[in-house]
């Protein structure tokens, strides 16, 4: 017996799955709401980006001495061009900033190396951890091997917030460690101690404990002993950041299942072995995000050492711009900076994912 098999209706081709024409169609147009909210986004992009464009770029003024050549009706970026170096390198001495320039060009170079197989990773970090910062601090102060002193009070721009930035993030970074791990330790005094820290700093803004370690600190010290304001500006943003990295570990620390702890202690482990070599690691990859988001907040909030008498780069930026010859510059500096800040903070949430990509291991939760 012979089967007949009838035709199936011809079928419509296939809709694009990939490329940005079906990129559009999912998220753009995939529902009238969508399309709506489409729709309304490129208006107003239309209304503010070709004023955007047209006072940044076409009717911007690029070359200058003062506000007063800047006649196009745009943005002053000549304000930038002349001033750039203070915004650098704050008031330090013009002779003097190759000094800088190596510290950063070295700092560059030990972190490239990272990138080469036969270099010990562990030699170098602890370098770059012990040695580098020694390195750099008598290259910045000088007063040794020939190299002229300049007081941290003419450290300012955009070196002292990356200093600050750095050396904050270094230092809080394990004192956030060690406060988590306490607030989760089975000593009641430890623990005690350490939930009182934690609560206490979180409990008050960085600009009081800026404001107590530069102005109150020298008044309860004896008469002759006084600390440098820079380094009492570091240790009140470490603590401040330390207090608020210690939240972000123990969130890591909790979600570790109960049973790592116990294989841990099946294998004869101390208490600081499986805390290194089994707990510590497995938290730390867990809560990457909020760790970098911590950096990230206390880079930004490093702006307010300004309040205290030190120029970074914003400090600078409003000082050159009350400046006679700068009156009105106010926007550029600001567009100037926040440009600065978002490189720096956009490459560090990159690297971030770049990590995370790096130490998934095929077990994150959908």
């Amino acid at each position: 017996m012979t089967k007949i098999f009838k035709a199936s209706p011809s079928l419509p081709p296939p809709v694009n799955s990939v490329g940005p024409v079906a990129w559009i169609r999912q998220n753009l147009v995939s529902t009238p709401f969508n399309t709506a909210l489409t729709l309304i986004s490129l208006y107003i992009l239309y209304l503010l980006v070709p004023p955007v464009i047209s006072w940044a770029i076409i009717n911007a003024t690029w070359d200058g001495e003062s506000k007063a050549d800047c006649t196009a009706g745009g943005a002053c970026w000549a304000f930038i061009r002349v001033r750039f170096d203070q915004f650098m390198y704050g008031r330090y001495p013009l002779e003097e900033y190759w000094r800088i320039n190596l510290g950063c060009i070295l700092l560059i170079v030990l972190i490239g190396m990272y990138a080469i197989k036969v270099v010990n990773k562990t030699i170098l970090t602890t370098f770059i951890l012990i040695a580098y910062p020694v390195i750099a601090y008598l290259l910045f102060a000088g007063g040794l091997l020939g190299l002229e002193q300049v007081e941290t009070e003419l450290w300012g721009g955009l070196f002292l917030t990356v200093l600050l930035g750095i050396i904050g993030i270094i230092a809080s970074f394990p004192l956030g460690v060690l406060l988590a791990l306490g607030r989760r330790s089975n000593m009641p005094i430890v623990k005690s101690v350490c939930i009182i820290f934690i609560e206490t700093i979180r409990a008050v803004p960085l600009i009081t404990i800026l404001f107590m370690a530069s102005v109150m600190i020298p008044l309860f010290l004896p008469d002759g002993l006084n600390f440098n304001k820079m380094l009492r500006v570091l240790i009140g943003i470490t603590l401040f950041s330390a207090a608020y990295m210690a939240e972000v570990i123990r969130g890591g620390l909790q979600a570790i299942p109960k049973g790592q702890y116990e294989a841990a202690d099946a294998m004869g482990l101390t208490y600081w072995q499986s805390m290194l070599l089994v707990i510590l690691p497995q938290a730390l990859k867990l809560v990457i995000p909020g760790i970098v988001n911590t950096f990230i907040a206390l880079f930004k909030d490093t702006t307010l050492v300004y309040i205290v008498g030190m120029f970074d780069l914003l400090g600078m930026i409003q000082l050159a711009s009350h400046s006679p010859k700068w009156l009105g510059t106010t926007i550029e500096g600001y567009a100037f900076s926040g440009f600065l800040y978002w490189i720096i903070c956009f490459s560090m949430s990159r690297y971030s994912m770049t990590v995370e990509r790096k130490l998934e291991t095929g077990h994150k939760r959908n």
